[in-house]
């Protein structure tokens, strides 16, 4: 795997994924690896980098189905090592493959979603829940806005591209939320000295708006649909 040299800051948008391809146990795998460099917080449902705290690129791997590796954060941080990726950062996984992507933008606010929707369902229903690692995650949504968000407007935006993604599910004609195991990041700049961040990220405020009009495009983009035995 070559090593990934972040791209400079230009007009053509905030995710510029990179591809890359490896081999592992004879099977070919992709991911798409997003060098944001400095000056960004996150907020992401991902098994490494979770949470919310300055985050330098996303990858998000392709895995093969059936994954059961037990140590899935190491396994990201060795793919993200291995393509040049520097600092702390946030490593998603799915079965599905991430060269088949959709990618929106709105007014500034962009996303990038990888689907697979084989497994689905709503989310309050039955059987009760486990304990414990879930598996990969099989839609992946990857959002950024250009301007600083506060802690409660990031958490706000991962509510709102929630609401985006199910909304998109429903207008592509699936009957259902999501998938059990699906993930989120988003991705706002880091405040500087004498820029107020945004304390809002709702679907009526001005960049949770367009933050769900980029992921309601590239999550219907990325998804097939449905077929009539789906």
């Amino acid at each position: 795997m070559t090593a990934v040299i972040p791209p400079p800051r230009t007009a053509g948008g905030l995710l510029r994924p990179r591809h890359q391809d490896r081999v592992e146990d004879g099977e070919r795998l992709r991911s798409l690896l997003w060098v944001a460099g400095p000056g960004w917080r996150m907020i992401s449902s991902a098994v490494l980098g979770g949470g919310v705290g300055e985050r330098a690129w996303v990858l998000n791997a392709q895995v093969p189905h059936g994954y059961r590796r037990t140590d899935p954060d190491r396994h990201l941080a060795g793919l993200a090592a291995r393509a040049g990726a520097e600092g702390p950062g946030v490593g998603l996984m799915t079965a599905a493959d991430v060269s088949s992507y959709g990618h929106a933008r709105d007014g500034g606010a962009e996303a990038v979603v990888t689907a697979g929707v084989e497994v689905r369902g709503w989310a309050a229903s039955w059987p009760e829940g486990v304990e414990g690692p879930e598996a990969p995650g099989t839609i992946n949504i990857v959002a950024a806005v250009p301007v600083p968000l506060t802690d409660a407007a990031l958490v706000n935006a991962v509510a709102t591209v929630t609401e985006a993604k199910v909304q998109a599910l429903l207008d592509a004609g699936y009957d259902c939320s999501g998938t059990p195991t699906d993930a989120v990041c988003v991705a706002a700049r880091a405040p500087e000295p004498g820029v107020s961040a945004h304390h809002f990220a709702g679907p009526r405020s001005l960049w949770g708006a367009r933050l769900a009009r980029a992921v309601h495009k590239a999550v219907h983009a990325a998804t097939a649909a449905p077929t009539a035995d789906a």
